[in-house]
C-alpha cells in the first residue's frame, strides 16, 4: 500500500469534482437544508436484468458477472457538476457528537492473521450504471453494525443521482489488489442514501450505505472487521483516508493519506490528490495503524484541480442512515 503524508491545506475557492471540471458554489444557510434533503431513500439491489439479489444463487451471478476482464475494464467513476447552490448538513446547535465502535474480524477469519500492509476493511466497488449500461468502479469500506453485513461508500456509488437510477450488479471486493480478491466478493442486497443525492445530486448528501449478502455463510464484518462511525464532530479532524485513486497505480493498489481536515465552507476538505475511483473511500478519525481500525467521519466524494478532496459532513443524517440500515439483513 502506498501512503501520502501531508497537512490539510485551506483554500478559499469552492468548486466541485469530477475528473477536473469545477463550478463555484454559492453560500446557503448551513443549518436549513431543503425539507426533504435529509430524508432517506432505500431500495433492493438488483442484477443487470432487474432481478433482485435476494439469494445465494443471485449473489453468485454477481460474482460470475465480474470477470477479471470486466474488473480491469471498469471505468473509475466520473460524476457531473452539481447545481451551483447546495445546502449542507451541519451539526445542529447543541448537537452531541457520537460514535459507534469498530469491530475486529472474527478470530477464525484469515483476516485476523493477515498483515496490515493494506487495510482489510477497505476495498473496491464495481457496478453497472443503467443509464449507459457501462461498468464502473469506486472505493468503500466495511462498517460495524448490528447486521455485520454493511458497507459505507459515496451516494454516487449506489445511485446515479438526479434523473438516474439505482446502480446494478454491485459488488464489494475487500482488500482488492491488482485483480486479486483475497477475501472474496460480497454482493449488495440493499442500498440506502439521502433524498438530497437521489433527487438533486447534492454532494453535501453524497453518502451511501449498502447491505451485503454473506459469502459462503460468513458475514462481511466477521471476515474483514468493520470500521466504527462518528457524527457531529468538529470539521477539523486528523484523519487517515483510504481508497483506490486511478491517478495512482491506475487504481490497482490501495493508497492512504494522512492529514487534517478543514471546513471548506460547505463540506470537509483535505488535499490528498485522490482522483477518480477513490470515491467512497473512508475518512477515518482516531485511526489505529496497529489494528487497522478507526471511525468513519467522512467518505471521499470529489476532487478539485488543485488536488483538494472533499467529503460530506457527517451529522445526524448519517447516523439516521446507519440506524435505518444497520440491522437490515
Amino acid at each position: 500500500m502506498h501512503r501520502i503524508r501531508l497537512a490539510a491545506l485551506s483554500v478559499a475557492a469552492a468548486s466541485i469534482l469530477t475528473a477536473g471540471t469545477l463550478s463555484t458554489a454559492q453560500a446557503q444557510s448551513p443549518d436549513k437544508p431543503p425539507a426533504d434533503a435529509a430524508t432517506t431513500v432505500s431500495a433492493p439491489a438488483r442484477l443487470g436484468n432487474g432481478a433482485r439479489v435476494d439469494s445465494d444463487s443471485a449473489a453468485a451471478q454477481v460474482e460470475r458477472f465480474w470477470t477479471p476482464q470486466r474488473m480491469r475494464d471498469a471505468i473509475p467513476l466520473q460524476i457531473p457538476d452539481p447545481p451551483a447552490a447546495q445546502s449542507r448538513e451541519a451539526a445542529a446547535p447543541g448537537a452531541r457528537a457520537g460514535s459507534i465502535p469498530p469491530a475486529a474480524p472474527a478470530a477464525s477469519s484469515p483476516a485476523a492473521r493477515a498483515g496490515l500492509t493494506e487495510n482489510l476493511t477497505v476495498g473496491k466497488v464495481y457496478f453497472t450504471k443503467p443509464s449507459d449500461g457501462l461498468q464502473y468502479q469506486c472505493s468503500a469500506s466495511a462498517i460495524n453494525s448490528p447486521s455485520r453485513q454493511m458497507v459505507i461508500t459515496a451516494g454516487h456509488c449506489v445511485h446515479e443521482g438526479k434523473g438516474g437510477q439505482w446502480v446494478r450488479d454491485w459488488e464489494f471486493v475487500p482488500r482488492y489488489r491488482s485483480g486479486k480478491r483475497p477475501f472474496g466478493t460480497f454482493a449488495a442486497t440493499a442500498f440506502i442514501t439521502f433524498n438530497g443525492w437521489v433527487n438533486d445530486s447534492n454532494f453535501n448528501w453524497d453518502v451511501g450505505m449498502v447491505t451485503t449478502r454473506p459469502l459462503n455463510g460468513r458475514k462481511l464484518v466477521d471476515v474483514t472487521g468493520g470500521q466504527g462511525l462518528s457524527w457531529n464532530y468538529s470539521r477539523k479532524q486528523n484523519v487517515t483516508i483510504f481508497g483506490y485513486p486511478s491517478n495512482h497505480d491506475d487504481g490497482e493498489i490501495q493508497w492512504s493519506c494522512d492529514g487534517r481536515t478543514h471546513d471548506s465552507s460547505r463540506r470537509l476538505g483535505i488535499k490528498c490528490n485522490f482522483g477518480k475511483g477513490s470515491s467512497g473511500g473512508p475518512w477515518l478519525r482516531q485511526y489505529n495503524s496497529s489494528t487497522g481500525l478507526g471511525y468513519v467521519n467522512g467518505v471521499m466524494s470529489t476532487i478539485f484541480k488543485n488536488g483538494r478532496n472533499e467529503s460530506s459532513y457527517f451529522g445526524n443524517g448519517v447516523k439516521k442512515l446507519y440506524d435505518e440500515q444497520g440491522s437490515v439483513t
